[in-house]
C-alpha cells in the first residue's frame, strides 16, 4: 500500500456521507442557473431553423416588434462577431459560431433570439417571426460507408497495429467477424440548458449551467474576443450533464449577444425540444470486429475499425477502440477510427465517451468467440488478462479487473450458469444471464486550488470545480479535512466560479481526482505555514508541473457487469430482472455517492440497451422523436434490482489514491445485458436498441 494511506489522520475519506447539499435541493433553496434573481432582467427565445440545410433569405423582424414586451431581436444581422479560433479540447467548432453568416448547417440551429421583458412574450414573439429560406440538398444518412468517410482525428492517438492481423486471423480455430451498430443518443439531463449574462462595468459575467466554468469562460473570452480576466462564469448548482454541459452552450453565447445588444441582463432557458435540437448528442456508430482464437481460447488476433458520424463544422473523435487496446493480450491487435462528415449538429462527448458503443460492440464479439469455442464468457476473459498494456507496452498502474470479475461472478451465482442457450424458462418467458468487463481511462489533469486559514480556526477552499449533481462538494471536504488533518466541520468549500483559477471540468471521470490532487498539494503548503501568528493565511497550489513528471504507464478504472434478463418471444419485450456491477475505481472518497454514480451509470447503460435511439427522417433530415414521448429512457419500473459495489483499489500515482467513478458504470451495461438476451433467445442482438420488433419471433413456440 502506498504512502497516503499511512497520512490519513481525520478519516473523512472512505466515508458515506449525504451530500451537504442535499437540504437546500430538496427544500427548493438550492439556485440553478434559471433561478438567480437579477434586476432588469429580459429574457430570450431562440428561433430554430426550419431545414436541415441552406440559407436565411430573410427574417421578418418588423413583424414581431410591435408585439406584447418585445425589446429586439438579434440574427445574423446585427449579432456581434464571434472568433473562429473558439473550439474545444478538439480544436475550431464552428458550431459556436451562431447568428454570423445566415448559412443552416443543420436541423435546428439557432437562426435569430427574440429578447422581450418576459419568457412568454419572448416564445410568442419567437414563435411568430416569419423565416424564409433558400433550401439545398442534404446529407443526414449516416453508414460506415458513406462515400465522404475519411480517417478520424489522431488526437487520442494513432490507429493501433500490434502483429500481422491477417496471419493470426488464418491461424485461429474460431473466428468471429461481426458488425455492431449503435444508434445516435441524447444526454437529457432533468435540468434545461440555462444562462443569464450582462455587462458590469467592462467585465463580463454569466451564470449559466456547465460543467466546467474556468473551461467555459475561456472558450466565451476566446469567442467574444475579450481578456481572459474580463470573463467571469459561474455555474453553482447543476442538475446534470452528461457531457452536453461541457461547452459553450447556445444558451449561453446567444445570451452574452443579447446582453451585448440592448444593454442590459438577458437570460435564455431551452425548452426540452431545443435541447434534443441544439446540445450535441452521442454519434452514432458502426463497428466491425474481427476476433481470431485459438482452440484453447487464446486470443491471437483482435481486429477493431469503427465508424461514426460528424458534422463539417468541428472535429470530434468517438474513440469507440479504446477498450481494444487495452483490455485483453493478443498477438496481433489493429484497430481505425473512421469519421463520415453530414449535415447534423457536431456531436461530442455522453457519458462514457467512445468506450460505451466501442464496449457493446467488443464484449458482444467476445461473448461469440466463447459461443463458437464452447467456453464460458468469464473463463475467456480470465485467459487473456495481459501482463501489461497490449498494444502500449507500459505498464498498468495498477489493474484490478480480475477482482471485479471473480468477485462479480460470486456474487452473482456465475458459477451456476448453463451456459447453453434458450435453456431456462420461466412459465412463457425466456430467461438468460450476461457479462461483460471494461476498462475506462483515468488520471488527473492541471487544476489549482487555493486554501485560506481563518482567524477562527476554519478553513476556506476555493476551486474551480463543478457539481453537476454527483457530490463533488461533499466528496472535496473530506479531501480537504483529511489532507488538513481537521475535522469536516471546520471545512469551508467554494466552488463553480472561474475566478477560482485554472481547473479541470467535470467529466472524463477527471474532476475528482483533478481537483483533490491540487487540494492536498495546497493543503501540504498550508501546513507548513500554520505556525504564523497573523490569521488569515492563504495559499495556492497548481499541479501543472507535477503532473507533467509523472512516470508513462497505463491508468484504468475497471469493471464487470453481470445482467440476467427475461425476454417473451410472443411480444418482443425484454426486462432486466438484476444488474450488478463490480467495480475498481481507486480509492474511494464517499462510498454513498460512488455507490450512487455506478447505480446512475448502469441504469444508463441499461436505457442505451433496450430504449434509446435518436431517430432521423431520412427525407427532411429532422430528428423526428426530439422529446421524452419520442425519445425513450429507463423508467423505475425498468430497474427493480440495482447492485453495484467496489473492490479494493487505488491509484500508487495519485496522493490521493483516486481514479475516478462517474464514466465507468455505464460503459460495459449494454453489452451485458445483450449477452444476456443472447443467453435468452439463443439470438444475437447486434444493433441497439433491442427493440420489441428486433426480438419478436414469428413463432414463439
Amino acid at each position: 500500500m502506498n504512502a497516503f494511506v499511512a497520512e490519513l489522520v481525520s478519516g473523512a475519506v472512505g466515508v458515506a456521507r449525504p451530500r451537504i447539499e442535499g437540504p437546500a435541493k430538496v427544500t427548493g433553496a438550492a439556485r440553478y442557473a434559471a433561478d438567480e434573481p437579477m434586476p432588469d432582467l429580459a429574457f430570450g427565445a431562440i428561433v430554430m431553423s426550419a431545414v436541415s440545410r441552406g440559407r436565411v433569405r430573410d427574417l421578418d423582424v418588423p413583424a414581431v416588434l410591435g408585439m406584447p414586451g418585445v425589446i429586439g431581436v438579434v440574427d445574423h444581422r446585427n449579432a456581434p462577431r464571434l472568433s473562429p479560433l473558439a473550439g474545444t479540447f478538439f480544436g475550431p467548432d464552428g458550431g459556436l459560431l451562431m447568428l454570423q453568416d445566415g448559412v443552416v448547417p443543420y436541423a435546428g440551429c439557432p437562426v435569430a433570439l427574440v429578447v422581450a421583458r418576459t419568457p412568454e412574450q419572448a416564445k410568442a414573439a419567437a414563435d411568430a417571426l416569419p423565416v424564409t429560406y433558400d433550401e439545398q440538398p442534404h446529407d443526414t444518412h449516416f453508414s460506415a460507408g458513406h462515400p465522404a468517410a475519411r480517417p478520424a482525428s489522431t488526437v487520442f492517438g494513432e490507429d493501433a497495429n500490434v502483429g500481422d492481423v491477417e496471419a493470426e486471423l488464418a491461424r485461429s480455430a474460431v473466428v468471429v467477424d461481426e458488425w455492431y451498430r449503435t444508434p445516435e443518443e441524447h444526454c437529457g439531463a432533468m435540468e434545461l440548458h440555462s444562462a443569464t449574462a450582462w455587462w458590469d462595468g467592462e467585465r463580463l459575467q454569466a451564470v449559466d449551467c456547465n460543467q466546467g466554468p474556468f473551461i467555459v469562460a475561456t472558450g466565451l473570452a476566446t469567442l467574444f474576443s475579450l481578456e481572459p480576466e474580463r470573463v467571469r462564469v459561474r455555474a453553482e448548482h447543476v442538475g446534470g450533464g452528461f457531457g452536453s454541459k461541457g461547452l459553450c452552450g447556445p444558451q449561453l453565447v446567444l445570451a452574452v449577444m443579447g446582453a451585448t445588444l440592448f444593454g442590459r441582463p438577458v437570460r435564455v432557458t431551452m425548452s426540452r425540444h431545443q435541447v434534443f435540437l441544439m446540445t450535441p448528442p452521442r454519434p452514432a456508430t458502426e463497428q466491425r470486429v474481427r476476433i481470431g482464437a485459438g482452440a484453447d481460447g487464446s486470443l491471437r488476433a483482435i481486429d477493431h475499425e469503427a465508424a461514426f458520424e460528424v458534422s463539417p463544422l468541428a472535429s470530434y473523435v468517438e474513440n469507440c477502440v479504446e477498450p481494444t487496446k487495452t483490455l485483453y493480450a493478443a498477438a496481433a491487435i489493429r484497430t481505425r477510427l473512421t469519421a463520415v462528415p453530414l449535415d447534423i449538429l457536431p456531436p461530442f462527448s455522453v457519458r462514457g465517451p467512445g468506450l460505451t458503443p466501442g464496449s457493446f460492440a467488443l464484449e458482444s464479439a467476445m461473448d461469440e468467440v466463447a459461443e463458437r469455442l464452447g467456453l464460458d464468457p468469464l473463463e475467456l476473459r480470465l485467459r487473456n488478462e495481459p501482463a501489461a498494456g497490449p498494444v502500449s507496452g507500459l505498464p498498468f498502474s495498477r489493474r484490478d479487473l480480475v477482482a471485479c470479475l471473480r468477485e462479480g461472478a460470486r456474487r452473482f451465482g456465475w458459477a451456476d450458469r448453463d451456459h447453453r442457450p434458450r435453456t431456462r424458462r420461466e412459465g412463457r418467458l425466456l430467461a438468460g444471464t450476461g457479462l461483460a468487463a471494461t476498462a475506462f481511462s483515468t488520471g488527473a489533469l492541471p487544476s489549482s486550488a487555493s486554501i485560506t486559514a481563518e482567524a477562527d480556526g476554519s478553513f476556506t477552499v476555493a476551486v474551480g470545480a463543478s457539481d453537476i449533481g454527483t457530490g463533488a462538494r461533499t466528496a472535496l471536504i473530506a479531501v480537504a479535512a483529511d489532507a488538513l488533518r481537521v475535522g469536516t466541520d471546520r471545512i469551508r468549500m467554494r466552488i463553480a466560479d472561474s475566478d477560482f483559477g485554472p481547473a479541470w471540468a467535470a467529466g472524463g471521470s477527471r474532476g475528482t481526482a483533478s481537483w483533490s490532487w491540487a487540494i492536498t498539494d495546497a493543503a501540504a503548503k498550508l501546513r507548513e505555514r500554520l505556525g504564523d501568528p497573523e490569521r488569515p493565511v492563504t495559499v495556492t497550489a497548481d499541479t501543472t508541473r507535477v503532473l507533467g513528471g509523472l512516470p508513462p504507464r497505463e491508468r484504468h478504472a475497471y469493471s464487470a457487469i453481470f445482467a440476467q434478463v427475461t425476454a417473451d418471444p410472443a411480444t418482443g419485450e425484454v426486462r432486466v430482472r438484476r444488474l450488478l456491477g463490480m467495480f475498481a475505481v481507486g480509492r474511494v472518497v464517499n462510498p454513498l455517492l460512488a455507490r450512487s454514480q455506478a447505480v446512475g451509470g448502469m441504469i444508463m447503460g441499461l436505457s442505451m440497451a433496450l430504449h434509446e435511439e435518436g431517430v432521423r427522417d431520412r427525407a427532411s433530415g429532422r430528428q423526428v422523436n426530439a422529446d421524452f414521448a419520442g425519445y425513450h429512457i429507463a423508467a423505475h419500473a425498468d430497474v427493480p434490482d440495482v447492485e453495484a459495489d467496489f473492490v479494493p483499489d487505488y491509484e500508487p500515482d495519485d496522493p490521493s489514491g483516486i481514479k475516478g467513478v462517474g464514466e465507468i458504470g455505464t460503459v460495459g451495461t449494454a453489452a451485458a445485458i445483450a449477452n444476456a438476451v443472447w443467453h435468452a433467445t439463443g439470438v444475437r442482438q447486434r444493433t441497439l436498441p433491442i427493440r420489441v420488433d428486433r426480438v419478436l419471433e414469428d413463432d414463439p413456440r
